[in-house]
């Protein structure tokens, strides 16, 4: 089990593992379970993964048809705001700070400083950005999100390194549908790489020298301690986080309420589906067709409520049908594959 020295003021943790349920359970550890009155940095790195706001609908957010082809996952964070595409060319802080005294700007100034030290000259902009001069104006190299309680202060973001731009673009932008969402789309930035601005800018250099940077700041040092699943092991809070944020029904459950609709043209018939869902899951279907056999329409339609719009609720509500209606196996094997590629991934 990890050791929270009392007397430490400062406190780093490096992940090693790039699964991102794993490190955004240990934020979420790092909020609710570590002293508050220790300055600490957390740095680590996902690997391909579309991370969405608190509040936002994957369905209507991301093309999820690509992520699934492409082997991209998708993990849901606790704070708000937009949707961003993590590879390994991006760098994610973390700082846990006290409540009392706390001033934002202080971890926005190690950032600033440690960049300066690979002779890029970036500054603040706005409340959550840093941004660097390009010929055509300035270029958002990082992004910034902050959480505070009674005790507490929490200033995450990330650090565009040599991040793919082109594959960002295509995951947070979705295939033509339509489906009405309540959920809030993300605004998009104009982004630069920092490894266009110095070439000796990667992952394990900027974290040297953030580390350092923050234990000047601080005018401590302490023993940086390396974090991977293994933990999950001896710390049931972050156990227990880790499920959590892996689970299909906070990354798809939490989802805002929608409206979505599709049609298909098959051998036997034209098929229409319209369907409600309330945090990921079916609240009414209706299904529309020409087809010769309503009866299959109907019981169909009916399996269709209560399940997760996943490709797993699809497929589960085929068996039902198919346990009532064994003759209409090629049917249902039609409708199961259509909807489940819209439904997209499980």
């Amino acid at each position: 089990m990890l050791e929270n020295n009392q007397r430490s003021k400062v406190r780093v943790l490096l992940s090693n593992t790039h699964n991102p349920w794993f490190n955004l359970a240990t934020e979420e550890w790092i909020f609710h379970e570590l002293d508050p009155h220790t300055q600490t940095l957390f740095l680590w790195r996902n690997q391909e993964t579309v991370v969405i706001g608190r509040n936002q609908n994957p369905w209507s957010e991301c093309n999820l048809a690509k992520m699934e082809a492409d082997g991209v996952l998708l993990a849901r964070r606790t704070s708000g705001g937009g949707a961003v595409f993590h590879d390994l060319g991006n760098t994610c802080f973390t700082f846990l700070s006290p409540r009392e005294g706390y001033d934002r700007s202080v971890n926005t100034e190690i950032v600033l400083r440690a960049l300066k030290r690979f002779g890029i000259e970036a500054q603040a902009s706005g409340r959550n950005d840093i941004v660097v001069m390009a010929d055509d104006g300035p270029r958002k190299v990082s992004g910034s999100a902050f959480r505070e309680t009674r005790d507490r202060a929490f200033h995450h973001g990330t650090l565009l390194i040599n991040t793919d731009l082109t594959r960002l673009a295509n995951y947070l932008t979705p295939h033509p549908k339509k489906i009405e969402s309540k959920g809030r789309a993300s605004v998009r930035s104009r982004v630069m790489n920092l490894s266009e601005m110095a070439s000796d800018l990667v992952h394990d250099s900027l974290a040297k020298v953030l580390i350092e940077e923050f234990f000047a700041r601080h005018g401590a040092e302490c023993e940086i301690e390396v974090l991977d699943p293994n933990q999950l092991q001896g710390e049931p809070a972050l156990q227990k986080s880790f499920e959590k944020f892996a689970s299909w029904d906070w990354r798809f459950g939490h989802a805002p309420s929608f409206r979505y609709q599709m049609a298909e043209y098959f051998g036997w018939g034209f098929v229409e589906v319209h369907i409600d869902s309330e945090r990921g899951k079916i609240e009414q279907a209706r299904v529309f067709s020409d087809a010769l056999f309503p009866e299959l329409i109907e019981s169909f339609q009916a399996a269709l409520v209560g399940k997760n719009f996943s490709g797993g609720g699809i497929k589960e509500a085929a068996r039902e049908t198919l346990q009532r209606l064994p003759q209409h196996e090629a049917e249902l094997k039609d409708l199961e594959r259509w909807l489940s590629a819209q439904a997209e991934i499980e």
